[in-house]
């Protein structure tokens, strides 16, 4: 999943989103910091949403299950992800991946996932805590093996 595609998936939900928090057209563009206009727009499928407009509606509707549905559990991951090639830092603590992921790899304490819906890719430790996110697999198992080296060495 690339950043056009997470633009077609979102802009696609915005007037479900919408009906799920009941918002008006009115209120959901205010929130969103564009035109009713510009929702009317996105809503018909006439236009689609701005990458701007879809980090603000994941951001400020993380908790959607529409966009989970579509995005997975954590969307504002699949978000970072994409803005940045990846995330290689300790994060919040996940849910450990029992809907949206697919395990990979599991070595001494960390697990190799793959989104099933986004396809990109997290380390996580046994207690959850998200190590490391990429589109890119290689990168990921290369970071997997690394993260394994400096754990023996620190044992």
């Amino acid at each position: 999943m690339n950043e056009k595609d997470v633009i077609d998936v979102i802009s696609k939900k915005v007037k479900l989103v919408r009906h799920e928090k009941g918002y008006t057209q009115e209120k959901m563009a205010e929130v969103l910091g564009i035109s009713k206009k510009t929702l009317v727009q996105i809503e018909k499928g006439r236009t689609s949403a701005t990458w701007t407009c879809v980090i603000a509606l994941c951001a400020l509707f993380r908790d959607s299950e529409v966009i989970q549905a579509a995005l997975g559990e954590d969307p504002l991951e699949v978000i970072e992800t994409l803005a940045h090639g990846n995330i290689d830092r300790p994060r919040e603590k996940t849910l450990g991946g029992k809907i949206w992921w697919k395990q990979i790899k599991k070595e001494n304490d960390f697990i190799l996932q793959q989104n099933v819906i986004s396809k990109h890719y997290r380390i996580i430790d046994r207690d959850n805590y998200r190590w490391f996110s990429s589109l890119d697999q290689d990168e990921t198992l290369i970071y997997f093996d690394e993260l394994l080296e400096n754990n023996a060495t620190t044992l």
